[in-house]
């Protein structure tokens, strides 16, 4: 897929003029589905054309390379998330492309053609708030404001700049800022194999904290158990999928606990299990809830209000756990000094070479609902790519 750019001659009374206009094409979601499976069959390819006399003075044009697809791409479908972006947008929460236009109210060091990434979910795209809300990455051309747009890190490629925020920004939240991991310290990684996840696993070895991991293939773990680049290191594998329980798994390692769990799955059983093993004082990190994407219900026809999962506070007072909700866009839109700090920290670990995001799965643009089906029906590996180039 390729975008086109042409030029157009406006007349005025007084002056002739000329306006780039930029060509391509677009996802798009035109309405919201009671689940997001329907949201994905009922996605639309739109044409582009952008008017560069309608960019805002802010703003940033990026021809697109690569559009990262996420599990929360899938759950907006169907009104199942805590933001709803206007509709229609285009979805694609980040991405990374060439600097196609620049307005003129824009002061930056950045060039027309030059390699950069969006991953400023907090601003633009559909995750963000306000006037970008509906300028996702799924396109030929997407939009953000200047803030938003950023120089490759380290040696990053398109696919991985592509992933590298929404994930690292995350687990870095979680374990860092809520969760106060430090060195010497044991994590228990839930859902180590997805995005977040696999983030998480690098931050932790990057601490110098070793890990119990979780996922449901022992071909995933094994992989996860590669992107190890600090001192930290992973010391168990646990398959979910195994009849074998959690707390025995631990045991089972000379184990009494963890110190911190991150949880990126979530769900009324598995709070139960891991509360268990959980060391007295330990932090419990929520981060989302993938094995019950439906559950506390949402905005989508089909959502289920008294579905919430459930952590059983019995547990929380026997051990004396803290369990700390760590909502990386709410708290980063209520406070965003503390951005700051976590962009310097990823950015020296990327240039470090100690976070190297992966990506198991890349899709060409026309197969956009290939790509988000295998992210629905978890077949990647850390992370997907829709190449829109």
């Amino acid at each position: 897929m390729r975008g086109s750019l042409l030029k157009r001659i406006c007349k005025t009374s007084s002056t002739i003029c000329q306006r780039s206009i930029f060509q391509g094409v677009k996802v798009a979601v035109t309405k919201l589905s009671s689940d997001p499976l329907e949201g994905v069959n009922g996605l639309e390819v739109l044409p582009q054309e952008i008017d560069e006399s309608v960019i805002p003075e802010d703003a940033i044009l990026v021809k697109v390379t690569s559009c990262a697809v996420h599990w929360v791409d899938l759950l907006m479908f169907a009104g199942q998330y805590q933001q709803a972006p206007p509709i229609p947008y285009t979805p694609g929460m980040e991405y990374s492309g060439t600097v196609a236009h620049i307005s003129k109210g824009v002061k930056t060091d950045l060039s027309i053609g030059e390699p950069v990434y969006v991953g400023d979910i907090f601003n633009t795209g559909p995750r963000s708030y306000g006037d970008y809300a509906a300028w996702g990455g799924m396109g030929t051309f997407s939009m953000a404001p200047s803030k938003s747009v950023r120089r490759i890190p380290g040696n990053l490629t398109f696919d991985q700049a592509a992933v590298l925020s929404g994930a690292a920004e995350t687990a870095y939240h979680g374990l860092v800022h809520c969760g106060a991991l430090k060195q010497g310290e044991l994590a228990l990684i839930h859902g180590a194999t997805g995005a977040s996840g696999l983030a998480a696993v690098q931050i932790c070895s990057v601490i110098g904290a070793n890990m119990i991991v979780t996922g449901g293939s022992d071909e995933k773990l094994a992989k996860v158990e590669e992107q190890c680049f600090g001192s930290g290191k992973i010391i168990g594998k646990f398959n979910y999928r195994t009849e074998q329980k959690l707390s025995s798994f631990v045991k089972s390692l000379g184990l009494k606990g963890v110190d911190l769990i991150f949880d990126t799955v979530g769900g009324t059983e598995l709070s139960r299990d891991s509360l268990k093993i959980i060391k007295f004082g330990g932090r419990y990190c929520v981060i989302g809830w993938t094995s019950t994407p439906m559950a506390g219900g949402g905005r989508g026809a089909g959502a289920d209000h008294a579905s919430s999962n459930l952590v059983p506070t019995n547990l929380i007072m026997m051990k004396g756990a803290k369990v700390i909700g760590c909502p990386v866009a709410i708290h980063t839109r209520i406070d965003p000094s503390i951005r700051g700090p976590r962009l310097q920290a990823i950015d020296s670990w990327v240039n470090q070479g100690l976070i190297q995001p992966y990506v198991s799965h890349v899709f060409p643009f026309h197969d956009y609902r290939d790509a988000l089906m295998a992210k629905w029906e978890r077949k990647i590996t850390g992370n997907c790519i829709l190449r829109c180039d």
